[in-house]
């Protein structure tokens, strides 16, 4: 649409219309738009925020700094909503932090602490603690490796009764096919589809692999790729010019060197057979279940190995039209299909009235080329804007403050 007038009062969109009809107060705030492209913000469907509470054993950059420039971080790639997937010990009270600007960051919906092997070694213990997350009020349950099959379905029992949702990797005992039907609201890193079609060969891995395509359709699964990240992890990426990536000077020395450490001997137990075999099947997956309808969600993993929040992101755009997705589709990805993920909590996702003001403001069109949203002129959170000469100069504050 061209030549639009945005109204925005307080963290809303009001009014849309014709720049020559829609009326605009004198007091109002005037952001420019002319020769400019606004689309809504974009989100962060598997990123995870530092604890704002860590332990007395845990690493020196876990301090409240990090966890703000990492909130800020976010937004100054045009993120402005992050589905945090590990939560932390009175992590939930961020949420206020940043609702109170307090902190500038992102809107945020927080898994609790993770459902795994460790933390859990009975269906009743998963039943408990499934009540406590929800008491507490977490916004989903989060799933990692090691839940026997009984503890996975005890904890999707009662998270049915209290009615909270549950999604994240697909433990092994449990199985893609037995998640999908469990109603995992979504399967993330495609690493469970990967061990249950890696059993298969031939026709017969074609057809279950259209066959569990089907499925995740009908049951409604959203699936959160992070294909930049599954590549690293499974060592089929280049990490000589990882290490070159100028976004790294974003984060602490010690998170830096984590990531050195693991280019320089990646150890994973998630790689089947030849890596880079490996990650071309996940583009295939990814490829056939958007030609499919699937619901994607946009999302990265991090800040795990070389993925610095919000930048990130632009990382993970090539993959996914490496796989055959427009970048309309992709953009999707990352708003209005978020929008409807979340549409019991608010609205927002798409440029329309009554939707909670997430933008983007860009120089280029995104349509032509994806690229051109690191270039953007500002980014609005709840109706709060950031200027791209703010952004940028709060970048260079933690730029010399990582430096080594």
């Amino acid at each position: 649409m061209e030549d639009q007038t945005v109204i925005i009062e307080r963290d809303r969109i009001v009014e849309i219309g014709p720049s020559m009809e829609v009326r605009v107060s004198s007091d109002a705030t005037i952001i420019d738009g002319t020769d400019k492209y606004l689309m809504p913000g974009l989100a962060e469907m598997h990123g995870h925020v530092p604890p704002s509470n860590p332990g007395p054993n845990a690493p020196d950059y876990f301090n409240e700094e990090y966890v703000k420039n990492t909130l800020f971080l976010y937004v100054s790639a045009g993120i402005t909503t992050v589905r945090g997937m590990l939560g932390y010990e009175d992590q939930l009270s961020l949420k206020d932090s940043v609702n109170s600007g307090a902190y500038i960051g992102p809107n945020l919906y927080l898994a609790g602490p993770s459902f795994n092997g460790n933390t859990i070694s009975s269906p009743e213990e998963a039943r408990e603690r499934v009540l406590r997350q929800h008491e507490e009020g977490w916004d989903l349950l989060k799933i990692h490796p090691g839940l026997s099959l009984e503890e996975y379905d005890a904890m999707v029992e009662a998270a049915n009764e209290v009615g909270i949702t549950f999604g994240g990797h697909v433990a092994e005992d449990v199985g893609v096919i037995h998640a999908i039907e469990s109603g995992q609201i979504t399967i993330d890193h495609v690493d469970g589809y990967v061990s249950y079609l890696s059993q298969f060969v031939g026709d017969e891995k074609e057809e279950r692999l259209a066959e569990v395509i089907r499925l995740t359709k009908e049951n409604n699964v959203c699936i959160v790729p992070t294909m930049a990240l599954w590549e690293t992890i499974i060592g089929a990426a280049d990490f000589e010019a990882m290490k070159e990536y100028n976004e790294l000077k974003y984060i602490p020395p010690a998170v830096r060197q984590n990531y050195f450490n693991f280019a320089n001997d990646p150890q994973t137990g998630y790689t089947i057979g030849n890596p880079t075999e490996q990650a071309e099947f996940r583009t295939k997956i990814l490829s056939e279940m958007n030609n499919a309808g699937v619901n994607i969600l946009m999302g990265t993993d991090a800040p795990q190995l070389f993925s610095v929040p919000g930048i990130s992101i632009h990382r993970e755009l090539p993959h996914m039209q490496s796989a055959g997705m427009t970048n309309f589709e992709i953009l999707q990805s990352g708003t209005k299909n978020v929008g409807e993920y979340f549409a019991d909590w608010d609205d927002f996702g798409t440029i329309a009235e009554g939707q909670r003001a997430d933008l983007i403001l860009l120089n280029s069109n995104p349509l032509e080329d994806l690229s051109v949203i690191q270039d953007h002129f500002g980014v609005m959170v709840q109706g709060k804007w950031y200027s791209r000469e703010m952004i940028d100069e709060r970048l260079a504050k933690i730029e010399t403050l990582y430096a080594k």
